[in-house]
Parts: C-alpha cells; structure tokens; sequence
C-alpha cells in the first residue's frame, strides 16, 4: 500500500541481502553515551529504540571504535575490540529489530582526531594540525595562552596491517552481535579518510601517493571483513563527496572512489561533506540551507547501481520526497534532526508535518556542550535526548495553576510540558505574539532556522490549548492567585552610566533585530517596525545580539565596529558557527556557501571599551593599555544583556511560590532556557516548595510533606 502523503519516502528498498521498509536512514551519530570502556548501556539502547519505534528504516550505529586503546572519537563512544563487547550490542540490534528497523554498525577510528587518548596518536601522515572544530581538538588550558598544535606520528606499516585486522574483527562482533550491516567511516578527516585524502596523505610507500595507494588501506579492511564475515555480509562506506580544502578530494574523484568500492563488493554509499580542517561543510551548521550537499550524491548515484544515501540539512518529508522521486537519491539521511525529533518518520508517514520538531542546526546540544566538552550528548530543543526522564511525561498528582510570565522559548516549554502534565497553565506575554528572543533571529543572515523552533513551539501551545494572555504584564495581586508562578522574562539590554548614552542615534540591538514580515501566520498586527541605520555603526557587547546584529548590519552593507572588552569577540559561541562568522566578518563566506559576502569587512576592536558618545557621531574608545582613540559612527548599538528579574524580586518579597528560568535566571543560550523550562515543568508538584537556596523542590520525602 502507497503511502498517501509521501510514496518514494515509504518505499521498501534492498541493500545488499535484506530489504529496508522505508528509505528513511538514521546516519550515523556519535551520542558518546556508552559506558567508559565502551560497552553499551540503556542510555545507548534506549536513544536508538526510540528512533526504531519512531518508524526509522535503517539505523546506522555511529562511530564505533575499533580499538580504543589507539583511539576514541569521543570519550564515551562505543567499542567492538573485545568479544565481551557482543552482548551489549546484541541487545542493541535487538531492540531496533523488535520495531521493524534494519540495523548496522559504523566502525570508525579517528586517527588524528581522537578525543582520547589526548597524546602520541597517529594517522597517514605526521602533519602537524589544528583542529578547534572537532572533538579531538587540542586541549588548551585555562593557564595557556598560546595555541599550540597536536603532534602525530605516521603509521608504520606494521602498525596500518594491525589496525585493518582489528578493523575486520570490529565487524565480526558486529556481526555475531545479529546487525544487518556494517558500514566504514571514511569521512571528516577520521582515519580512514586521512588514508583517502589527497591533501592529508603524504606518503611515499604503498598506502600514499596515487590514487590506488591511497585507496589500499580501505580496500584491505573491506576485503579482510569478507574473509572474516563472509561475502554476503553487507558493508557500506560514509566518505565526504568533496573535502572543500585546497588540495583536498573533489567530486570527479568521489565519483572514481564510488566505482571502485562498488568493484570491490560495498552494498551501499553514505555520501557525506568535508573534513575538519574546515569544519563547516562537515557539520554544516544554521547558515547551510537545507539539502546543500545532495548534489554531490545526485551525481555519484549516476555512475553506480548500489543504493547512495544523501545527508547533511534534511528536515522536510516535503523535501526529501523531492529528492527521492528526482531520483538524486536512493535514501535520505538524517541525523540531528532525529536527535531533535526521533519520531520523525511516523509524522511524516501520517501526514502530520506541523507536529514535527526539526533540528535548527545549531550545534550546541549535541556539540559545544556535549561532545566538545567530553560529555554526552543532548539537544538544544529537545529535552528528551540523553534525559529519559522526558520520553514518558508522568502525570502530576494534583493539577496546579501555573502562572508563566514571558512567552520565550524557556517560558513556553515550561508551558508545554506542564500542561502535558496536567497543570493548568496561562502565559502572559507584553507583546502581541509568543516566541521571544528566536525572533531576533528572523532578519539575520543564515539564521533563519531558529524560527522553525518558535513555530513548533506555538503550534504546540496551540494544540495543548494553553491560556495565553498577550499584550498583558500581570500584577502581583493577580499573580497571587496562583500556585507557582515561573518568571521567563528574559534579558534586558544594559545602558552604562557615560556621557552620549541617551543620545538619539543610541540604540539597544533589540530595536534593530525586530522582524519584517508582516505575512506570516503568527503576525500580530502590531509589531514595531525595526531600527534603520546609518552607513557605519558601532555595535558594543559580546553577546549573541552583538553578533546577530553585526551580521545582519554587514550584510546589509554597512560598515560596523564591534567593541569588546574580551581578549577575543565571541569565544562564547559554537566554534563551527564562530569559524564560518569569522570567515564573513573578515569579507570571505563559509566553504560551499553562496550567501553574498559583505561589502565591508567588519572590524573587531578587542580588549577595548567605549568611554564617551558624543552628540556629533564621535565615540571615545580605549584599550586595555589606556591608549585612547576616536571612531566617527552614524550609530551607537548596545549589545550587553543583563538577566530582567526586577518582577522575581518583588513577587519573592510579597512571599509568592515563584523561581525564574532562561535569561531571568542567567544570561546563556536557547539550550539553557529551554533545559530551564522543561526541568520546572517537569518538577512541579502539590507539594512544590522553595528550598533554603531559593530553587524550586517538590515530590519530597513523606516525612517532610507531613510536618508542612
């Protein structure tokens, strides 16, 4: 039976001996969230389950070392270098079966690019390398300065032919462990690319210099897992179609790779983006537009009869049945957006698009503050991912008034899981629409994205029938009348006391930011139309407006200054977004990206602070060796945020149940005030309290809600 809303995503299809229900593929994610010697745990079985239960029909287990004594791409990846490691992963395989899934495993080394060990790692080639977008970048601390690259060593050849054996019995453990499939990581700079890169291999023996040599490691692994496993054990390949660095492969050369691993028996080709020398491309953060990368598996899939899988920015059934039925694809790869959204495919299946969370790429989550940092992974919107305590909402036992006072993302996940809970929930929001400060984002470059999160979250709070009183700022008599009331108020822009601050052409970055559109379903009517600048503007701050509004102002081709006191501009941000700003700040673009470049390079004055406006455009600024100097600006932006939690206090003086969440609470990211909401609404109870530290505590032992 066709699927009626999208037939090519619903279409059964063969890989090598088994045949997959849907062309939907979950591709490989590293969620770093086994246990320290690499064997799985619920936490690993349970994220992947949930993808199977969610209508997944491939699942690629990612990044699985084949041996983590050399080399682990995250510190809590997942291992098959030891028999003892099979039943972990049968159970693995087992869960994603029981819910109609095909299953397979990645085996990936990282070489180079090992989060652990830390020292004496080892690639092609003993290239000295600087890898601040990867999880295995050098680790600088607090007390060092200077940055410094890590040093690897070459292989010997010895070392390669141990390795290709661990490879082939990484395999079969995946294969006595009952997975369908296993499939080699040959992208991103990881080891077996570093062998396939011709700008990273540098060698002069049998794995280096022509084309064949550099393709010898890979093919060895593949022919000794079939010697191991048999030729009917289907084996797959993840490589980038173009590395986007100078000297790197391109597609002319991804397309002679694809017949050749088809030659040599791979049963599927997962086509994937980049190297982490320049790490945009290969994690494609907001500025990417959704499908970027699908042509270079439109053209590959020309040239081979095995099934190619695209990736990298996929988000809608609409648009991925595009690809399928264009026949630029055989399969459609998703990653992040199933972390955002495990039951993706479902949704899609029943013609319920609106309902789905998509992934607004912004690499926090599951990146900056997870594997980055050696964590395990999370999402920045879902807070399900890596917190099972989220999947299954438990009912509350007796239903409370919730007052939220802010309609921002933290204030309105607290919203929506309260009410999933059974509260009853009003927000009150002083605008005339919900979203806060994600639609700061509406007119910046690039950043487009964060309003799809704004819209799931109204559409949600919609659906769940939520109270929602805009254009109000409640009393404190009227909050009174509540059980718990949550302060989601955000940030306010800060104004430092220095001569110029109230001058006409100051401005607070809030009033530039503002959205335009004026067609789409939430406009209220009476949105302030935003700020105009003049032709050179002077933007103080360090913050994410600071950066969205140089960004935007740069695009717009206007010459702006961005004063920090910090030693760098934005060190606070994801790196991989840093590297591409950067990039556009200094008049370049992101690799593969085709936004317009800015007119003006935008000037970064660091360690600097501004001392004096002056009514004719003049702005006193000095450094932090107190050398003064004058910039002639048409305006002043200020960028500093302070938390807005003037109401908290006065609600805490009149004795009121209340705590403050997001940006009230302190100034972070979308992933901090969306943590912030989901945790209160899931805490609330009728016996909730605020505890000697002022935070909201509730389900408390019998024998404290006795004597209260």
């Amino acid at each position: 039976m066709k699927n009626p809303y999208f037939p090519y995503l619903f279409s059964p299809i063969e890989i090598g001996n088994f045949v997959v229900p849907n062309r939907i593929v979950h591709v490989p994610t590293d969620i770093s969230s086994a246990n320290a010697d690499g064997s799985v745990n619920e936490r690993v079985i349970r994220y992947h389950e949930e993808i199977a239960k969610g209508g997944c029909g491939f699942i690629i287990v990612g990044a699985t070392t084949p041996d983590k004594a050399t080399g682990r791409p995250t510190v809590t990846c997942l291992a098959a270098d030891e028999d003892p490691m099979i039943p972990g992963l049968a159970r693995l395989a087992e869960a994603m079966h029981r819910y109609g899934a095909r299953c397979a495993v990645q085996i990936q080394h990282p070489g180079r690019q090992a989060a652990w060990p830390r020292k004496d790692l080892f690639s092609a080639t003993d290239m000295v390398v600087s890898l601040p977008g990867s999880a295995g970048h050098e680790i600088v601390y607090a007390e060092e300065i200077a940055r410094k690259g890590k040093s690897i060593r070459a292989m010997t050849v010895e070392e390669i032919y141990e390795l290709i054996e661990k490879f082939a019995e990484a395999a079969w453990r995946v294969q006595q462990a009952g997975f369908d499939a296993v499939e080699l990581h040959g992208a991103h700079g990881y080891l077996i690319a570093q062998f396939m890169s011709p700008y990273i291999n540098r060698r002069n023996d049998r794995f280096g210099g022509s084309f064949m040599n550099r393709m010898r490691f890979v093919l060895e692994i593949i022919d000794r897992i079939k010697r191991k496993c048999g030729k009917n054990f289907p084996i797959g390949i993840r490589y980038s179609g173009e590395e986007w660095i100078e000297g790197g492969r391109t597609l002319d050369e991804s397309i002679k790779i694809a017949k050749l691993m088809e030659e040599n028996g791979v049963a599927f080709l997962d086509i994937s983006a980049g190297t982490f020398e320049v790490p945009g491309p290969t994690m494609d953060p907001m500025y990417y537009p959704q499908g970027w990368n699908t042509y270079a598996a439109e053209e590959i899939k020309k040239h081979v009869k095995i099934p190619v899988i695209t990736s990298h920015t996929l988000r809608d059934p609409e648009y991925c049945e595009r690809i399928l039925a264009e026949g630029k694809a055989d399969m459609v790869g998703l990653s992040r957006q199933l972390i955002a959204d495990p039951y993706w495919a479902n949704k899609a299946k029943d013609g319920k698009v609106k309902e789905i969370r998509k992934c607004i790429s912004c690499l926090v989550g599951c990146w900056q503050e997870s594997l980055m940092v050696k964590r395990e992974c999370r999402c920045t919107i879902n807070p399900a991912m890596g917190d099972e305590r989220f999947i299954s909402l438990p009912k509350a036992r007796k239903s409370l008034r919730v007052a939220v006072v802010g309609g921002g993302p933290g204030g309105l996940e607290a919203a929506r899981i309260a009410t999933l809970r059974g509260h009853e929930v009003t927000v009150f929001e002083k605008t005339g629409e919900l979203g806060g400060a994600i639609l700061l984002c509406c007119t910046v470059p690039g950043k487009t994205k964060m309003r799809w999160y704004a819209d799931w979250l109204r559409e949600q709070i919609v659906q769940l029938g939520v109270s929602v009183r805009l254009r109000t700022e409640p009393t404190l008599e009227e909050l009174r009348t509540f059980d718990v009331v949550l302060i989601a108020t955000g940030s306010r822009v800060f104004r430092p006391d220095i001569p110029g601050i109230d001058l006409p052409f100051v401005v607070p970055f809030v009033e530039i930011l503002r959205c335009k559109a004026r067609g789409c379903a939430y406009y209220p009517g009476d949105r302030p139309t935003p700020f105009e600048c003049g032709e050179t503007v002077l933007i103080w701050g360090d913050h994410f407006g600071a950066a969205d509004t140089a960004e935007k102002l740069g695009f717009e081709g206007k010459k702006v200054y961005i004063v920090t006191e910090n030693r760098e501009f934005a060190s606070w941000m994801e790196p991989i977004h840093r590297d591409v700003m950067m990039k556009r700040f200094a008049g370049g673009n992101g690799e593969a990206l085709t936004l317009r470049p800015y007119r003006y390079p935008v000037t970064l004055l660091t360690q600097t602070t501004v001392l004096e406006i002056r009514k004719d455009g003049e702005v006193v600024l000095q450094d932090s060796e107190f050398r003064k100097k004058v910039v002639k600006v048409d305006n002043v932006v200020l960028a500093k945020v302070v938390p807005n939690d003037a109401l908290y206090e006065a609600l805490l003086e009149a004795g009121i149940t209340v705590t403050k969440i997001g940006d009230a609470r302190e100034v972070r990211n979308l992933r901090g005030a969306v943590t912030d909401g989901a945790n209160i609404g899931l805490l609330l109870e009728e016996d909730v309290m605020l505890n000697g530290n002022l935070a909201l505590v509730a389900s408390l032992p019998t024998e404290v809600i006795g004597k209260r």
